[in-house]
């Protein structure tokens, strides 16, 4: 996609939020992470490209409505949905929007990042920030299984693009066996990343399926026979490596799950960013589950979601939150 279709998307939210939404200059401001001044830029912008008219004529404003439409039907803080026509880059480049967004702002904050392949596509997508007031910290382990740095690692590579400051999670996304995690967990540097991880501002992850391409499996974190046993259980997703099942419930691995804990989502911003069919059970069970309160999704992903059996408000939910079956060890946790 171009530079310039990027400027006029840009343009279009801001008109949509305007002239649909109802909201302020202020509150686009708010809403997009941009300056007031941006956002009175934007909007001009869109009417001087003549696609503000009765309606926004433009495939984006169908799609905001869809992000509007989600928000509404899963009481979630933040809702964003990318044309089909714009396939994963579309998704990765509403994460890369996001992410610069959060790092942008100049009140000091810790970003929790997940890993995996979107979130990875995803800083490919963005541009450097000078934003030293802030802390990134990592969520899920960047070591492989194998000891080296771990391929689809995302910390990593942010750090070469924004001078905040970086906290790597030095353990592996599942550890061999349960005596390891803890052995891990105790040493003081992995936990004082892991409680800091828990208690950031805002956090970005991916979900992963347990179908055939599973990336806990094609990573060879588990076996295939592990992956099975998963689903025979119940399983459809995962989050951070730790297995759900349909109703978000987690599911526990014996406790090998190395990664840290998510914020808690009556607190912070917990958005994952999603793409395609295979996502479609991990989504609705991470909503069900309220793991989740954000979400980035292509279009499809979108319309499936709005034509699923209404679920439980995150209010309800909460009276049968399920504890973590393998939370993390450590004195300073």
């Amino acid at each position: 996609m171009s530079r310039e279709k990027d400027k006029l998307d840009q343009a279009v939210r801001a008109a949509w939020l305007s002239w649909v939404g109802g909201l302020t200059q202020d509150e686009i401001a708010r809403e997009m992470g941009v300056s007031r001044q941006t956002a009175q830029r934007l909007v001009a912008q869109a009417m001087a490209a003549g696609v503000v008219k009765v309606r926004i004529d433009h495939p984006l404003s169908e799609c905001l409505d869809l992000g509007r439409q989600l928000q509404d039907r899963y009481a979630l803080r933040l809702a964003a949905v990318t044309p089909d026509a714009g396939g994963r880059v579309g998704v990765a480049m509403q994460a890369a929007d996001l992410i610069e967004a959060r790092l942008s702002r100049p009140e000091p904050t810790t970003l929790a990042i997940g890993t995996g392949r979107m979130l990875r596509s995803a800083v490919a997508q963005m541009r450097h920030l000078d934003c030293p007031q802030h802390r990134i910290v990592s969520l899920t382990g960047n070591i492989a299984i194998d000891g080296s740095a771990a391929y689809y690692n995302v910390l990593f590579t942010l750090s070469e693009l924004v001078t905040a400051s970086s906290y790597p999670l030095m353990v592996p996304v599942i550890a061999a066996s349960s005596e390891e995690r803890q052995a891990l967990h105790r040493q003081p540097g992995i936990s004082r990343v892991m409680k800091m991880a828990e208690e950031a501002d805002a956090a970005i992850i991916g979900l992963g399926d347990l179908g055939p391409d599973a990336p806990l499996r094609v990573d060879r974190f588990l076996t295939q026979e592990e992956i099975d046993a998963l689903t025979a259980r119940g399983g459809v997703g995962e989050i951070l490596g730790r297995p759900f099942d349909r109703e978000g419930r987690l599911l526990s691995l014996d406790g090998r799950v190395a990664s840290a804990r998510l914020p808690a989502t009556d607190r912070a911003l917990v958005v994952a960013v999603c793409h395609g069919p295979a996502k479609h059970a991990p989504i609705i069970g991470a909503l069900r589950g309220g793991l989740i309160n954000g979400l980035i999704c292509d279009e499809a992903t979108a319309r499936w979601l709005l034509a699923q059996p209404a679920i439980q408000r995150p209010s309800d939910r909460a009276a049968r939150a399920q504890p973590d079956p393998d939370p993390p060890i450590g004195k300073n946790l």
